[in-house]
């Protein structure tokens, strides 16, 4: 079958076979420039992949000299975290301090009496207030879980609602305050305070909050006190030294044990000028003598005498402290000093229990008493309330918290703030009070030193990486991939095809000697030169008692991590650890020395825009553009070579052909002449 020859469609000569033939010889130069551009293009690939690798281990050496190294991180340690605990940031100091708990700051949460599932709320207008806010919407009546979705709508993240089971069938109603601190008392005005009430929430109480307005009806100097020395102010009350002032409730105040007494107060510490010495008194006013007159003879009176007792001028008075400047007096007459008020220029609040001072006494006045000499002082805000009192006449029935400032004592010092985030008592440091607790508890601020282990561990590691990397490119030896314990089969076959593809290129094997002796190099540090080595990492850092045989995997750059060493130096020398890495050796406040300030000028020519990468890759784009262009030519002349030759094939054929033809007419014709001759 394969001699048959059908016209046009196969050729006789099986000319499409030599044609191909022909054109593979043919293309011998262009399949070798093709094969030379995908050989650049994968060189390309592994450059790149270089340069991201030097780019990494530039950005870890960076890391540890730039404005955010580690070592400027700050922790803080708590000998308890469940009592105390806090956070600080990079410009917290190193110190320690002790804390004791006595108050964590809560805010009120209110909850009702077990409710049937069915329990309606009336339409109305619900209004609540959270400290000085108030909020306010109308509802048009619902189930509980309607009420409480449409709280936590307008909410405004102040005040929540939530529906609790607390008994099988019922859900009892819970609303909380979501701001702490004691003036951030959860208040309910309108139908909320009906509901309250309705829902065995709250109750109500005699209200007992007693403002002491302080103004003209209810202040008037004191026993044998100068009025001038006495002023008032936008209902502020100042007495100053030597003044004495009674403030006049104009209501008996029964003490009782829930009630407290609150106040806030201020001293003014005058300059401390010399007192003015007593003259002597002048004296009587003696009048002149007089004269008499005869003729042209005048004759005077003798000058009239007053014998004066000599003068004695009286002590200069001694300089005066008392801060003991609040008496309570009584309706039995009695009195009681309240404690003593601290000297401050701005104002401070004190809370005490009426209880502890009053007793079960009635407190008809309260008198500001300054004996002070070279001090004034002044006094606002008095208030006598029940603080489980809310919206005046409302108390809790079942508080489970109530609105309440965190107390913590810092080092002795007691303080108070209305947030259990407490950032204003420690520069940079923010402290959390969680639990109260009698037990003192030390807070110690400490560099991060996990955090700078982890950046030097990152260092290494990428160091090995790309040092692994250079390995591979620029040695044959197979026993390089086999020491990569970490690679997976895949990743061992896929370098093994990169092996020795660089090994003629000088440039890495200068790059990894330079990064090799950086490592081995020791640093000036503030106290003595430093080597990478004395801190736990190094290209052999072996245990005591170790081997100590060849090993050729240990000469090939790798660095290793004694992590016990690494841990004690960075106890005891981090300060020594941080300029090994980068140190301002000339006080210019720029780093110009260290370990990672090398790497960082190792790294800096290979990958910086228009570095030794990008010429790398550069050239080989440029080589690629220039074999590609060729491949474009080769290719045209291939298809003009193979029309060519298809031509020529075809006009072979076709000559043939003809040939063929004209034989076949020849034979035609003389077999016809022979039978046209047999016929004669």
């Amino acid at each position: 079958m394969s001699d048959i020859f059908v016209p046009g469609v196969k050729s006789r000569f099986n000319t499409d076979k030599l044609i191909e033939d022909l054109m593979r010889v043919e293309r011998i130069p262009r399949d070798r420039a093709e094969k030379r551009v995908e050989t650049l293009q994968t060189q390309k690939t592994y450059w790149q992949e270089m340069g991201r690798r030097i780019s990494t281990l530039r950005d870890s050496a960076r890391l540890l000299f730039s404005f955010q190294n580690p070592f400027n991180e700050r922790i803080v340690v708590s000998q308890d975290e469940s009592v105390i605990s806090a956070s600080a940031t990079r410009e917290a100091a190193e110190q320690k301090h002790r804390f004791t708990v006595k108050q964590v700051a809560t805010a009120d949460r209110f909850i009702s009496v077990p409710l049937e599932e069915t329990r309606k709320v009336p339409n109305g207008t619900y209004s609540f207030s959270v400290g000085d806010e108030k909020i306010s919407f109308a509802f048009r009546g619902g189930t509980l879980q309607e009420f409480t979705d449409a709280l936590n709508r307008r909410g405004r993240e102040k005040i929540h609602a939530s529906l609790i089971t607390v008994e099988p069938g019922t859900r009892s109603l819970l609303i909380e305050s979501l701001v702490t601190g004691e003036k951030n008392s959860l208040g309910f005005y309108e139908d909320a305070e009906a509901l309250a009430l309705s829902v065995g929430m709250a109750e109500r109480t005699n209200s007992t909050r007693v403002d002491l307005a302080l103004s003209d009806a209810t202040v008037q100097p004191g026993r044998n006190s100068d009025p001038k020395l006495i002023s008032l102010a936008d209902n502020v009350l100042r007495a100053d030294a030597g003044g004495r002032a009674l403030i006049n409730p104009g209501v008996a105040i029964p003490s009782a044990p829930n009630l407290v007494v609150t106040y806030e107060t201020a001293t003014e510490v005058r300059n401390s000028a010399p007192i003015p010495l007593p003259q002597p008194p002048p004296g009587p006013d003696i009048p002149a003598a007089g004269a008499a007159s005869y003729g042209d003879i005048e004759i005077e009176n003798d000058i009239s005498t007053v014998p004066i007792p000599p003068w004695t001028p009286p002590p200069i008075p001694p300089q005066v402290d008392d801060f003991a400047v609040l008496t309570f007096n009584y309706s039995d007459g009695t009195t009681t000093i309240l404690p003593p008020i601290t000297d401050s220029g701005d104002w401070k609040s004190y809370q005490h229990r009426l209880a502890d001072i009053a007793g079960n006494k009635t407190i008809v006045s309260m008198e500001l008493v300054n004996n002070n000499t070279h001090r004034d002082v002044s006094i606002k805000n008095i208030r006598i309330y029940d603080p489980n009192a809310k919206n005046g006449d409302l108390k809790p029935l079942n508080p489970v918290s109530t609105a309440a400032d965190a107390i913590i004592t810092m080092d002795g010092i007691e303080v108070k703030r209305p947030s259990n985030k407490i950032d204003d008592l420690i520069p940079g440091v923010t402290v959390t009070p969680r639990n109260v607790s009698d037990r003192p508890v030390d807070l110690g601020v400490e560099p991060d030193r996990e955090a700078i282990k982890d950046s030097i561990i990152s260092l290494v590691g990428n160091y090995n990486r790309l040092m692994a990397e250079v390995n591979i490119l620029t040695r044959t030896d197979d026993r390089i991939i086999q020491e990569l314990t970490y690679l997976s089969p895949e990743e061992q076959e896929s370098y093994r095809k990169r092996l020795g593809i660089f090994s003629a290129d000088s440039t890495l094997n200068q790059f990894k000697t330079t990064l090799q002796r950086a490592a081995t190099t020791p640093y000036p540090t503030s106290d003595a030169p430093l080597l990478l080595s004395q801190i736990g990492v190094g290209t052999d850092v072996r245990r005591s008692g170790a081997s100590t045989g060849y090993d050729a995997s240990r000469l090939r750059g790798y660095l290793e991590i004694d992590e016990k060493v690494l841990d004690a130096a960075l106890e005891t020398r981090i300060p020594q650890i941080r300029q090994l890495f980068g140190f301002d050796s000339d006080g210019d406040l720029l780093v110009d020395a260290g370990l990672a300030y090398t790497i960082d000028t190792i790294a800096r020519p290979y990958v910086e825009t228009g570095g030794i990468i990008t010429l790398k890759t550069g050239s080989i784009d440029s080589r690629v553009t220039q074999d590609q262009k060729r491949i474009d030519t080769l290719d045209r002349q291939l298809a003009n070579k193979e029309s060519a030759l298809k031509v020529q094939y075809g006009q072979m054929e076709g000559a043939f052909t003809r040939m063929e033809r004209m034989g076949t007419s020849l034979d035609q014709f003389s077999q016809q002449a022979n039978n046209n001759n047999n016929n004669r």
